[in-house]
């Protein structure tokens, strides 16, 4: 008992069982707290910590890696930008591939083309030669049985101006040379010959062999005589 305001306060003593029993009974019911998971090991580089984590571990504080809402936007914003650099790279990627694949195709093409070109025009050129030779075995045969030499002279011109023409139809001309002055470039010195003549040295007394020019370029060069 105490006294409180001169007036006895009388407690009833509690038995010691009791109270142990009470105290038992009261945190009998209280389940115990469950651990919080502690990650103390280090996360390799490029290791998601959320994927190593099963179940209810999977959900990770932000706070806990030090990763603000901010910065995982960022994160996930460069991590988009970087997917969508690699799929710009691999599609130019497949285009380099598909020109150079076109590029090779065109240029063995180009070749193939050259080549028929050329047989094909060496095929006309030498067809169209065809009736000339014709026409010499005619005036061949004509020349046996014939005693006129007239004829047979007319016949060769004839003959000889029908190849003329055919030859420049296909850019194949002579080239002037007698009288001319000497170009190395076009013409073929043999010989020099002196000359009384002052006007006359540097130029092309004599042709030997006639040259041509097919189109813009020699075809042949003409072999001549140049006065000194």
């Amino acid at each position: 008992m105490f006294l409180h305001d001169n007036t006895y306060i009388i407690i009833p003593k509690m038995k010691k069982n009791n109270y142990k029993m009470n105290k038992e009974d009261k945190f009998s019911n209280v389940e115990p707290a469950t651990p919080t998971p502690v990650i103390d090991q280090e996360v390799p580089d490029g290791v998601d910590v959320a994927d190593t984590l099963t179940g209810e571990d999977a959900t990770v504080d932000e706070d806990v890696l030090g990763v603000s809402p901010e910065e995982g936007d960022e994160l996930e914003a460069l991590k988009n930008m970087l997917q969508e650099r690699d799929n710009q790279l691999e599609k130019e990627k497949n285009e380099y591939l598909f020109l150079m694949a076109e590029f090779d195709n065109f240029k063995k093409r180009t070749i193939r083309e050259r080549a028929d070109l050329l047989k094909n025009a060496a095929e006309k050129v030498l067809k169209g030669i065809l009736p000339i030779v014709d026409d010499f075995e005619r005036g061949l045969a004509a020349i046996k049985d014939s005693s006129d030499a007239e004829s047979v002279k007319e016949g060769m011109e004839l003959i000889y101006n029908k190849l003329i023409k055919y030859l420049n139809q296909n850019g194949v001309k002579a080239i002037e040379t007698t009288g001319q002055t000497f170009d190395p470039d076009v013409h073929e010195a043999i010989a020099m010959l002196p000359v009384d003549d002052e006007s006359k040295k540097g130029k092309i007394v004599d042709t030997v062999e006639k040259g041509y020019m097919l189109n813009d370029k020699v075809l042949r060069h003409p072999k001549v005589a140049v006065g000194q």
